[in-house]
């Protein structure tokens, strides 16, 4: 048990959910502090029953704290987090600022806890959409080595922040009223439309979200070369990224093997009745910290393909739960 455990960004959308999630999942600690903006200071919450007051964030309010973590935008990270390190505190960062630093862990605790275990200073948690995918592929992973992937996602407007789900809501209800409305968080209109650039542009047409999405693959998977491609639209949904993947193996695996292997796989549920219109939606698994894959079948055109659907809540597995369930394997290891 650690005994200081410090939430930064704990007034922000997913500090809210990591503080739900400390109290659902018992996490125990001597100390619970919570750290956010000068604008959250002093505002008070409510923990475990208790009353405790926001403290703002410093360069020195770490003093004293074991394990810090962390839910802020990348520039606080990159500001705030080095402070930590050097009060001695372990660090799990939910922003995307450390993640592909050569010295810095990039966990899915499913997949490679002993990164964590290992690991010194900060640990970093993936991208949502990377997160929920390589849970999916770990097991079929383990079975048969995966050579190729091919992921196209359809993420929710909660990835883009508390504005990103006020532009889904006020934006809809001004095209029905046949209003017009300024989108702040999204470049085109997301209300009844698909948006398929999510992040800024990069090297062969890739955005930044795709390009996360190959590079913390490789990185938590130990498969630097792994082949993948991704493409990434934005759809008006308001939580939970779905994705449709595609694998090649070096040996084939059938879609029953498949849900078999998926079925025993810590976090992952398995959802995949097409003839009773059973499979997973983001409208049934919001608010779930597992995994949900469905439409499980043989791609068609090639030997070794499997395709599959895979939905999860972006904010829980995709964000806060990630980071819970990290310290809790520190905990667990002390």
């Amino acid at each position: 048990m650690f005994d200081t455990v410090a939430v930064v960004g704990a007034s922000g959308a997913v500090g809210q959910i990591i503080r739900q999630l400390l109290e659902e999942r018992k996490f125990t600690a001597k100390k619970f502090r919570f750290l956010a903006s000068a604008r959250s200071a002093g505002q008070k919450l409510t923990f475990n029953g208790e009353e405790y007051t926001f403290e703002e964030l410093t360069h020195d309010a770490f003093e004293g704290v074991d394990l810090v973590i962390a839910s802020t935008p990348d520039d606080i990270a990159a500001e705030y987090l080095p402070s930590a390190v050097k009060a001695g505190c372990k660090v799990i960062d939910e922003s995307g600022y450390f993640r592909m630093k050569e010295d810095v862990a990039l966990v899915i605790p499913e997949i490679n806890p002993q990164d964590a275990l290992n690991a010194k200073g900060i640990i970093a948690s993936p991208n949502c959409s990377t997160t929920q995918m390589v849970v999916a592929l770990k097991p079929l992973h383990d079975f048969s080595p995966i050579t190729r992937v091919i992921c196209s996602t359809y993420q929710a407007t909660s990835g883009a922040g508390v504005q990103g789900t006020a532009d889904l809501h006020q934006g809809s209800q001004a095209f029905l009223n046949n209003e017009s409305y300024e989108y702040k968080a999204f470049s085109h209109p997301i209300a009844f439309n698909a948006i398929p650039q999510i992040g800024s542009e990069k090297e062969d047409g890739y955005t930044s979200e795709e390009l996360k999405m190959v590079y913390e693959t490789r990185k938590i998977m130990g498969l630097p070369n792994l082949k993948v491609s991704t493409t990434c639209v934005r759809i008006p949904v308001a939580n939970c990224h779905s994705e449709t993947i595609t694998v090649e193996t070096e040996s084939p695996i059938s879609p029953e093997k498949a849900r078999e292997l998926f079925a025993a796989f810590p976090g992952i549920t398995v959802m995949d009745n097409l003839k009773n219109g059973e499979y997973p939606l983001p409208s049934t698994c919001d608010g779930s910290d597992e995994v949900f894959v469905g439409r499980i079948r043989k791609d068609i055109s090639c030997d070794n393909g499997l395709s599959f659907w895979c939905v999860s809540d972006n904010l829980r597995k995709g964000a806060a739960t990630n980071a819970v369930q990290i310290a809790e394997l520190l905990s667990e290891n002390l």
